[in-house]
């Protein structure tokens, strides 16, 4: 799994949360990073803060989308909005699903361990 959040504590608190749950975990800070680690890792799963500096996460999933190397990649819209405008604007963008800040946990694992390879 790749998680991609600007915030230094959300990061680490992700992190570790996803790494109690089993999951193997890289972490990157931001938009272009995060591309770049995927292209030549391709994850199973990203978990995308929207609110990141230059390449913001509506940005990252739609060039996941369009990279056919990452077709496969799970894309998880971390984001503080929660209302439906914002949910239809993640989607619009190439998300699989939308969480919104604080994170459930409860959510995030029945999301990730849905997957047939979760533990990646």
């Amino acid at each position: 799994m790749l998680v991609v959040e600007d915030n230094p504590d959300a990061a680490e608190a992700l992190t570790m949360l996803l790494e109690v749950l089993g999951h193997r975990v890289r972490t990157v800070h931001d938009g272009a990073t995060a591309l770049d680690l995927a292209q030549t890792s391709p994850p199973d799963v990203m978990l995308v803060d929207i609110g990141l500096p230059g390449i913001d996460g509506y940005e990252v999933a739609r060039r996941v989308r369009q990279d056919a190397r990452l077709q496969h990649v799970l894309l998880v819209a971390l984001t503080g909005y929660g209302q439906e405008e914002d949910r239809q604007r993640t989607m619009a963008a190439g998300f699989d699903h939308h969480i919104t800040k604080p994170v459930e946990p409860d959510a995030l694992n029945r999301i990730v361990t849905a997957l047939p390879h979760a533990k990646s």
